[in-house]
């Protein structure tokens, strides 16, 4: 079954008990990371990043001490008695802060959130040359069901990339991505090509592979690379009838492309400015390494590029909203 990013979040949330929101609130020249960039801290993991280096460990070890200083004000009051916006939590948290709390840090704010105002410069190691207004929240129940929400508002606005075919290029390329932030489904006439697959991956088993294309949304990527060339040349040429795509990429050679545009224009009923939108081979000729992973990598890249020049407004793009609504 498919594991998505939005569930990670929720067994994150439930397995750490006392956690802290770390958000990126502004920047000011260059900076690592974005407005909104966020992360989630508890007193032994973290998930998400705000750009790493000392930045993000000034912050991990400011949300840390947050998180103490709070557990110390609840172990000090009476039992039962809980105080106005603090967080609820589900397990036992060890009350020794780990070493290297940022407690020399400029912040301000109450027990349950501070803000860290921090230059990228020598100072901490970092030679950006920006300037970062990290907020730290301690999560309470409503804070968390806001994040879900907006999770899975992010996750069901993915793109769609649709990758048919799972041989040595498909999987790698299907790890790849992954990693980044679409939805990724990998089409496959085979069951035992859709095996070991990344949990994060949709597949989908099916003997019409282009029936599956004219059932995909609007912007969609599509990246061509079974195992039969004819069955390649049917994906493709399915692909290239609609003109709502981001990306139509075929693996292959000259040759290969040369045969299909024949094909093409002959027998499919195509023409030059539809066959124009075919990107093949995927990932280009510039890199001369046939080996799979290079091959993924080029590719990811290049349909990571043509998404977000596809893209028609800024919410299309994923994990660029605000962590928290206001």
């Amino acid at each position: 079954m498919m594991n998505s990013k939005v569930q990670s979040l929720k067994d994150f949330l439930a397995g750490q008990g006392r956690v802290a929101l770390v958000e990126v609130a502004a920047t000011k020249g260059s900076t690592p990371r974005e407005k909104g960039a966020f992360m989630l801290v508890s007193a032994s993991a973290a998930l998400g990043t705000i750009g790493g280096g000392q930045l993000e460990y000034m912050a991990i070890d400011k949300a840390r001490q947050l998180l103490f200083s709070s557990l110390e004000m609840a172990a000090k009051r009476p039992e039962g008695v809980i105080a106005e916006g603090t967080a609820r939590t589900s397990s036992p948290v060890d009350p020794t802060p780990p070493d290297g709390f940022a407690a020399t840090l400029p912040s301000r704010g109450r027990d349950t959130c501070a803000t860290l105002d921090i230059p990228l410069g020598p100072e901490i190691g970092q030679c950006c040359g920006g300037r970062v207004e990290v907020s730290i929240r301690q999560l309470d129940a409503g804070m968390e069901a806001a994040l879900i929400r907006n999770a899975e508002a992010e996750e069901a606005h993915l793109p769609h990339v649709y990758l048919f075919g799972g041989g040595h290029v498909g999987q790698a390329l299907a790890s790849a991505l992954a990693l980044l932030p679409v939805h990724a489904i990998v089409v496959e006439t085979r069951a035992d090509a859709l095996e070991g697959m990344p949990e994060t991956v949709e597949t989908k088993l099916t003997p019409m592979p282009e029936a599956v294309v004219r059932e995909a949304p609007a912007g969609s990527a599509f990246a061509i690379l079974t195992h039969d060339h004819a069955l390649d040349f049917l994906i493709v040429a399915e692909a290239l009838k609609r003109n709502d795509t981001a990306y139509v990429g075929m693996i292959g050679s000259k040759t290969k492309k040369a045969t299909f545009r024949n094909w093409f224009l002959k027998s499919a009923e195509g023409n030059e400015a539809e066959f124009a939108r075919l990107v093949s081979p995927i990932g280009g000729d510039a890199v001369k390494d046939k080996r799979p992973e290079v091959i993924a990598a080029l590719a990811a890249a290049e349909i990571m590029t043509a998404l977000v020049s596809h893209s028609a407004s800024p919410s299309a793009s994923a994990f660029h909203g605000k962590a928290m609504a206001e």
